[in-house]
């Protein structure tokens, strides 16, 4: 996985040792490189193994665990350190910030607080332009109207990405109302997602994982509540730190948008690295679009981040014209899936995903270029075009890549 950051830890007492150890190896975006009992040891450790990041505690033993942060600091400048301590007093961290210490937590260690302070260490040494945990690509999927097949494509790009060894795929489904990406998947879930943010403060990685339903294909649902009335019990708060737990779990997260855009909505979409809205081309659906986009613009780097899939293409009768719906809506690329009623309704019907029931249709083949996409982590300024445009970002302008377009099959 990219941008994992490897991890050194020494800590004489071995009851939070072995706590911290436990999150560590749950978490996918770092590697426990190595583990040590005594502080006068950890400099040798850290010299052989080259770690990113040395967490050191200082509960057993503060003026040893701060001159250890010291000769760190001296001597491996290249290992950014974290302090861990259960004291809050503000010497003690202001000398462990003096010794050279990057960051500073307190005990009990909150998920939340570890991983955002990896983060933080991540963003310095790769960059300032990430804001995201850099383990986890979290994609947002929405519609522009109802109807456009965005569950269909977030259950289905799951389970394509699930399909590489080295991923770890979790779907949830904020459509609390209507939400059905359990029946996409046959799947009769334990938990739900009022579940999981409701028992926030009591779950670690390995529950978190026991709370999900694991599908055949290796992705884990977490899905929209059972009754209409517990979409009141989630609030934004505690959304935020679900989100927060399952970024420091997997290494890509699919959120199946509501199409009212609510205020989970807009958490989620905030935490997004890519922001999918899902279109066809009719004027509703370009309308609405060219709402969003306005709005989204009002948001910090939402815009920016936001690309458009147009489904269905091939489906002639009453479509606007490619040239038409970019001129309208004014983005110039866009990931195009093709148009098979067929398939799409046997494959929900039966809550079987594509690349189980149609493996080598064309749509299932345009799905999996896409989970290529973000599994290379390509931008849209790299990615190249398919030769015959299925499921490629492509110029709308480029009018003999859409012509090719009529035999291929669709998102329903």
């Amino acid at each position: 996985m990219n941008n994992v950051l490897r991890v050194a830890v020494v800590d004489p007492q071995d009851s939070t040792r072995e706590s911290l150890k436990s999150i560590l190896l749950a978490m996918d975006i770092v590697w426990l490189e190595a583990e040590c009992s005594r502080y006068e040891f950890f400099a040798d450790v850290v010299s052989q193994t080259n770690p990113d990041v040395g967490i050191v505690s200082l509960d057993a033993d503060p003026e040893k665990g701060l001159d250890l942060v010291a000769e760190l600091a001296a001597k491996a400048p290249e290992c950014s350190v974290l302090v861990l301590s259960s004291s809050t007093d503000g010497n003690l961290i202001l000398q462990a910030m003096r010794a050279g210490a990057k960051e500073f937590l307190t005990q009990p260690l909150t998920i939340e607080e570890l991983v955002a302070a990896l983060d933080r260490i991540s963003n310095q040494k790769n960059g300032r332009g990430e804001t995201k945990s850099r383990g986890c690509k979290v994609i947002t999927i929405g519609g522009a109207t109802g109807g456009v097949g965005s569950t269909s494509l977030a259950v289905n790009l799951g389970c394509a990405l699930a399909q590489n060894k080295d991923h770890n795929v979790a779907l949830i489904d904020l459509d609390l109302a209507l939400g059905d990406a359990d029946v996409c998947l046959d799947t009769i879930p334990d938990y739900t997602l009022v579940d999981v943010a409701q028992n926030i403060e009591r779950l670690d990685f390995n529950l978190l994982k026991r709370s999900l339903t694991e599908h055949s294909s290796g992705l884990f649902l977490l899905p929209r509540p059972v009754q209409l009335h517990e979409d009141s019990l989630i609030n934004p708060a505690d959304f935020q730190r679900v989100l927060g737990l399952m970024k420091a779990t997997f290494t890509h997260l699919i959120i199946d948008l509501s199409k009212s855009y609510s205020k989970l909505d807009m958490v989620a979409l905030k935490e997004a690295s890519t922001s999918l809205i899902m279109i066809q081309l009719d004027l509703p659906c370009l309308r609405n679009t060219v709402r969003l986009m306005m709005s989204f613009g009002e948001i910090e780097g939402l815009k920016e981040k936001t690309e458009i899939v147009v489904n269905r293409i091939g489906l002639e009768s009453g479509q606007i014209s490619l040239k038409k719906a970019k001129e309208t809506i004014d983005v110039d690329n866009f990931w195009q899936i093709p148009n098979d009623y067929r398939v799409m309704s046997e494959v929900r019907n039966n809550g079987i995903p594509l690349i189980e029931h149609a493996p080598k249709s064309s749509i299932t083949q345009s799905i999996k270029q896409m989970a290529n996409h973000f599994s290379n982590d390509q931008t849209k300024s790299d990615t190249p075009e398919s030769e015959n445009g299925i499921g490629r970002w492509f110029s709308f302008l480029s009018s003999k890549s859409n012509a090719s377009q009529s035999e291929v099959n669709s998102v329903d």
